[in-house]
């Protein structure tokens, strides 16, 4: 299995296309783990840019961030969340269309 590779904070926002005061937000909400520090810097991940990018999506999709920690916290690829998440997205969808 192949480790990845590991990146800075600086990188990290670079790549997901936010500031690293974005970065240290999520830490401090919940939605991106605060990875521990080896050597001198935290190193994070290609997960943590995936991880980013699919925050900043929900948000404009509509979703608050305490909903995108959910989704977060789900487990996507299983079949048994799958109709949960779907379910989710519909009614933010439905509310999103009676808004406007």
């Amino acid at each position: 299995m192949k480790t990845e590779e590991k990146i800075t904070i600086g990188i990290l926002a670079k790549s997901a296309q936010v500031g690293v005061e974005t970065v240290r937000f999520y830490e401090r909400k919940g939605l991106l783990q605060q990875p521990k520090k080896t050597s001198t810097f935290r190193e994070y991940s290609q997960t943590d840019v995936r991880k980013i990018r699919f925050i900043k999506r929900a948000q404009e999709l509509g979703f608050t961030l305490d909903e995108t920690k959910e989704l977060l916290e789900m487990k996507v690829c299983s079949k048994n969340t799958r109709p949960h998440i779907q379910k989710k997205i519909k009614r933010k969808n439905r509310r999103s269309y009676s808004e406007n």
